[in-house]
């Protein structure tokens, strides 16, 4: 027994659960305000649209994919519970009662066990018949404890902690999702909305135009050929401006189906709400990328895949070793006969079984090469997704900045073509300007109009994709959990992004 408790230390060597990651010493692209490292917990208040962040709460309500991963979580902790619970003895309770006649075999009663011939003697000496009743009640505990020679339950205890908080991570990343993909749907209502404006302003521009040479061709002043571009420039507005609000009605059911709020009640909800404002500015990026990668909980998720597939590839190991039981049990009997009561009481300790693998056809060996197998594809996902989400926020980074200095020249544009349309205008009024030219000018202006609304929607997705590769606001800090044990039973910490030099 004290062998076996000593043996209990003893464990396998495992894979490394941490491994390194390549990343880049610094960013390749223009951080704001030279980087600093913040939380983006209010990264939705700080626009101070407070419709954004109720469309954000109802769609984390209503997703499935949230309340699958938070199924997970609650299946994974019950995992975690239940391979602890293999490190330590089992304890059953029994209680049985019985009653039947006294089967006289031989002068010894049938069916009563080793307590029932205690109770046959006492039958005997008061000459009972056979059918005379016996009755008979056990009660008792049973226990049972693996002793973990070879780390093996440590490692699917390990295994299994490792996937809990895999899982909690995973589920706040189903969060970002949810919310980041709201927000996009958000802005680009927002973004269809105010195209539509543009689109209703070209096209009551254009029929008026089209109205007023209609009028001067009638009274001999314009050439039919003009009134004919002039009309065919009016339906070419009103083609768009249709087509325009049919956007805006697909977008705006794909955000109620987001939301889970109904069309009516979100109609009267986007009415009800200002305009879309400016973007703030983005301070909340680290200028160490090992730092600002650490924040994501799909990286952290991955990067407690490889410490699980480490602590698996243990637990394969160690079933190809021999495994220690100990069983242990305390009883009490009673058997009742004809008003005579006999007591007995029980102990065992044991049997200590020893389990020793001799010939599996080489099925152990196999579980232990798979569990390697999947280790080494934990370890390729873990780095994959690194480097991915180095790639993701740079791009971000990079999409923000070219979008912000793209703005102002943007605005200027619009600013100057609108004055060229008004002048054109006003010559066309008094007759020193072509209808072509007319139509060319708010051409260019309807044009500048549309990608300045382009830009703008552009710069929300840069925005909102850097608060999705971000991290969208998750603590690695406040999500570990408890240490793992390694493989030489010392403690370390969930595996963090090693910055290659």
């Amino acid at each position: 027994m004290g062998i076996g408790i000593g043996l209990s230390g003893c464990s396998l060597t495992r894979p490394p659960a941490q491994v390194e990651a390549p990343v880049p010493a610094q960013w390749r692209a223009p951080l704001p305000h030279g980087g600093s490292l913040a939380s983006l917990a209010n990264w939705w208040s700080q626009l101070d649209d407070p419709l954004l962040v109720e469309l954000i709460a109802a769609a984390e309500a209503a997703s499935p994919n949230v309340a699958s991963a938070a199924a997970r979580v609650a299946e994974a902790r019950f995992t975690r519970v239940q391979a602890g619970a293999a490190l330590l003895p089992s304890l059953d309770g029994t209680a049985s009662a019985s009653r039947g006649p006294v089967g006289v075999s031989g002068g010894s009663p049938s069916g009563a066990g080793t307590g029932a011939g205690a109770g046959s003697g006492s039958s005997s000496s008061s000459g009972l018949s056979s059918s005379t009743p016996i009755t008979t009640l056990q009660a008792g505990l049973q226990s049972k404890w693996e002793v973990d020679l070879f780390g093996r339950l440590r490692a699917d205890r390990d295994a299994a902690e490792a996937k809990q908080n895999s899982a909690n991570a995973k589920w706040h990343d189903a969060r970002v999702a949810v919310a980041a993909e709201t927000a996009n749907a958000y802005f680009a209502e927002r973004a269809c909305q105010q195209q539509l404006r543009v689109s209703e302003a070209d096209a009551r521009s254009r029929a008026e135009t089209s109205r007023l040479t209609d009028l001067s061709a009638k009274a001999g002043f314009t050439a039919p050929a003009d009134a004919a571009l002039a009309r065919a420039s009016a339906s070419d507005a009103s083609g768009r401006l249709t087509q325009q609000r049919a956007q805006c009605a697909v977008q705006r059911k794909a955000l109620v189906a987001l939301s889970g709020i109904d069309e009516a009640t979100l109609e009267g909800k986007l009415a009800a709400a200002p305009a879309q404002r400016a973007l703030p500015a983005v301070g909340s990026i680290a200028s160490v990328p090992a730092e600002a990668i650490s924040q994501r909980p799909d990286v952290y998720a991955a990067e407690l895949g490889v410490a699980s597939a480490s602590a698996d590839v243990g637990s394969a190991e160690a079933e190809r070793y021999p495994k220690l039981t100990v069983s242990g049990s305390i009883g009490r009997s009673q058997y009742r006969v004809s008003g005579v009561r006999q007591s007995l009481e029980t102990w065992t300790v044991g049997p200590v079984a020893l389990t020793v693998p001799l010939l599996d056809g080489g099925s152990r060996k196999a579980n232990v090469d798979a569990a390697k197998a999947r280790y080494a594809e934990a370890v390729s996902l873990y780095r994959a997704n690194v480097r991915q989400a180095v790639r993701e926020v740079e791009e971000a980074l990079v999409n923000l900045d070219a979008t912000d200095t793209r703005t102002a020249d943007a605005d200027a544009a619009v600013k100057n073509y609108q004055a060229s349309f008004d002048a054109t205008q006003a010559r066309y009024s008094t007759g020193l300007a072509s209808l072509f030219e007319l139509e060319d000018s708010r051409r260019t202006l309807f044009s500048a109009q549309t990608a300045r609304v382009s830009l703008q929607r552009e710069r929300t997705e840069a925005w909102v994709a850097l608060y999705r590769s971000m991290g969208g606001g998750w603590n690695r800090q406040a999500a570990q959990g408890p240490s793992f044990e390694s493989s030489s039973m010392t403690t370390f910490p969930a595996a963090k992004v090693a910055t290659s030099p």
